[in-house]
């Protein structure tokens, strides 16, 4: 039987092979960004209370009201934007569905999308599965900046959709405030979309403000907003996000989700409208918590060969390794995991047109003892 497939360029993900690889050599794993600590015991006994409780079945489609409440009140509180809960807040099934969502939703055959690199890898197949083209500008080094001069020269009357994603997975980079302004201008008097994808909003270093497109009442009036219960409360596994659109788009976005994934896990559900309303400080404190997991890792890892790109944002940290080894970050991350004992992301798989870079993207988000045991390893590189 022949199958013809609808994504013929897309294998096992990066992050997968890595973390397979990983496994396979008993590397520590800085590769896929996962906590490897706890989420706060009391998400974890809000958890069991509600299963207890007997929340075990079916949640409303667009998600539990006291969910969505707390989400609204959570929007207005950080970003100034009043937001209706019941016509402007769906709960999702991870960020990953709610971007699949958001693209099936609005994005037409022969669209054209446009991402920039390095993208994050569900980006491009979303789009192609509703026969539309994703449009790759690179952002530029050393910082990772949206040069819009190329954006405005890339859009042309079959652009619906623009992706912008800060604090930016994999290099850390984070919008200010202009970056709003410039992107607000190039979409006025024009049908094009944003998609925001914040799911690191609340990772963001040095006193600096995440800059939603939130803040920003024109954006949001066109744009879903993605964010990400498990990158805030460290339950990855969890897979809990939700997204922030007007009505109107809010209305198409429910379309799609109610038939990707219908509802997402309702214990999960009680426990996160629990702690939103009880904790709320736990966001709060969040950059403080991850900056000096940043900081630390940076101090431990300052003797290796490896040169640190600066990390305003996010939890992974770049790294060059051209002064240990001269080959392809692909190549050079499968010697790290057999050879160094350590298991990395390589950028280039992000790219449409991989730059002749020698980085890698490691991820900080771990305890003292496997950061300490990292460290370790790649000073005897």
């Amino acid at each position: 039987m022949h199958i013809e497939t609808r994504l013929p360029r897309v294998g096992t993900t990066i992050f997968s092979v890595m973390s397979q690889l990983a496994a396979q050599h008993k590397a520590v794993n800085l590769g896929q960004g996962f906590p490897d600590f706890d989420p706060p015991e009391a998400l974890r006994q809000a958890l069991t209370r509600a299963m207890q409780d007997g929340h075990n079945q079916y949640a409303p489609g667009i998600g539990m009201a006291r969910l969505r409440e707390q989400i609204a009140r959570k929007t207005e509180a950080d970003y100034g934007r009043r937001v209706s809960a019941d016509t402007e807040v769906t709960v999702t099934s991870g960020a990953t569905e709610a971007i699949f969502s958001a693209i099936a939703a609005t994005v037409r055959s022969g669209d054209e999308v446009i991402v920039f690199d390095p993208a994050y890898d569900c980006y491009e197949p979303a789009i192609n599965l509703q026969d539309a083209r994703a449009v790759h500008i690179p952002l530029t080094p050393p910082d990772f900046s949206v040069d819009w001069d190329r954006v405005r020269d890339a859009i042309t009357p079959r652009t619906r959709m623009i992706i912008v994603n800060s604090p930016h997975n994999p290099s850390g980079a984070v919008f200010a405030p202009a970056d709003l302004e410039t992107l607000a201008d190039l979409v006025r008097d024009s049908d094009i979309l944003v998609l925001s994808d914040e799911v690191y909003e609340h990772i963001v270093y040095d006193g600096m403000a995440h800059q939603s497109v939130l803040r920003h009442p024109e954006l949001a009036a066109r744009s879903f907003v993605i964010s990400s219960f498990g990158k805030t409360w460290h339950c990855t596994g969890w897979k809990v996000g939700y997204c922030v659109a007007p009505k109107a788009l809010s209305a198409e976005f429910r379309k799609v989700h109610q038939y990707v994934t219908f509802c997402t896990f309702s214990p999960a559900q009680v426990a996160f409208a629990e702690v939103l309303e009880r904790h709320p400080q736990h966001a709060r404190e969040l950059p403080a918590f991850y900056q000096a997991k940043r900081d630390r890792f940076r101090e431990l890892i300052a003797a290796s060969r490896l040169r640190l790109l600066p990390v305003p944002g996010g939890y992974f940290q770049l790294v060059d390794y051209s002064e240990i080894r001269d080959s392809d970050d692909i190549n050079f991350s499968e010697w790290l995991v057999r050879e160094g004992g350590v298991a990395a992301i390589p950028l280039t798989p992000f790219y449409e047109t991989p730059p002749n870079t020698r980085l890698l993207r490691l991820c900080f988000a771990k305890n003292d003892d496997t950061m300490q045991a990292a460290a370790e390893r790649l000073g005897r590189l």
